[in-house]
């Protein structure tokens, strides 16, 4: 099996969007009046979800009407947020195909089928014309791609001159190891963390001028600290969230996660960056 196939297994559901909408009853909703809203706590599958992406948006500031790049969409659910609070259009690209296929169907539950695409390809190797996109970003996607620099060159190529590109990734704190299985790795060949230093020299490599950085370590602990003990307080999850997606194994996946950060060896890290001309 290649490493594609084996980062595309790790995150195979084998019945996702029939899971979704399973759990729509439980919120009162069905597949005619859902929402983004509704559908955040399993399609923003990152550290912090909703409030993460939101936090970002307002960093990169697209200008309405922007086509908009999202590179490792995963569900969509931050490409939905964007076309529908940003005005803009958004195309996003993934390796896992159910990925794709869910995430098309929920565009079409919200009416977004015509702001949104998504399509099922390789980030290092994307089948856009160069100078096509005039923002883009990426949210938990490079802990599975070890060659960021090829990674950064491929988006550079992609974007027009004087582009906004923002990261949103786990980053390597200190030397130390993980225990898995963590989000995105059941084990460490699958993992390829890198420090924000080695994210800024690729991306300056890649002709990226970097602007802004900002590492996310206490939001994070706050965010899984607010999480437990909603969970708590309401006798276990709630209809929709991460544990739908990663099913029996999101208790020991977070779990280590969180303690990877809590012990500072690894973080959630924003890096905005600019196409220079």
């Amino acid at each position: 099996m290649s490493y594609d196939q084996s980062v595309s297994e790790h995150y195979l559901h084998g019945s996702l969007l029939s899971a979704i909408e399973a759990a729509l009853p439980a919120l009162g909703k069905s597949i005619e009046n859902v929402t983004i809203d509704d559908l955040a706590p399993v399609d923003e599958f990152h550290i912090g979800g909703r409030l993460a992406t939101d936090h970002l948006m307002g960093e990169l500031q697209f200008s309405e009407g922007y086509h908009v790049l999202d590179v490792g969409c995963g569900l969509g659910g931050p490409a939905r947020y964007v076309a529908t609070h940003h005005k803009n259009a958004v195309t996003g690209i993934d390796l896992t195909t159910e990925y794709i296929e869910t995430g098309n169907a929920l565009c079409s539950w919200v009416g977004l089928g015509e702001r949104v695409t998504l399509q099922q390809g390789n980030a290092l190797t994307m089948p856009f014309e160069s100078q096509t996109f005039e923002g883009a970003y990426m949210l938990h996607v490079g802990m599975n791609i070890e060659d960021k620099s090829a990674l950064f060159s491929e988006i550079y190529r992609v974007l027009k001159p004087g582009s906004t590109f923002g990261v949103y990734d786990v980053m390597r704190q200190t030397e130390g190891d993980l225990s898995y299985p963590v989000p995105w790795a059941s084990e460490s060949s699958m993992s390829q963390l890198s420090t924000s230093i080695q994210y800024k020299q690729a991306l300056t490599a890649a002709g990226f001028e970097v602007f802004y950085e900002n590492n996310r370590r206490d939001f994070a602990l706050t965010f899984f600290n607010n999480l437990r003990a909603k969970t708590e307080a309401e006798g276990g999850p709630p209809p929709l969230g991460l544990h739908t997606l990663m099913q029996k194994s999101s208790g020991p996946k977070i779990k280590n996660m969180v303690t990877g950060i809590s012990e500072g060896i690894i973080a959630p890290v924003e890096v905005i960056a600019k196409r220079r001309p």
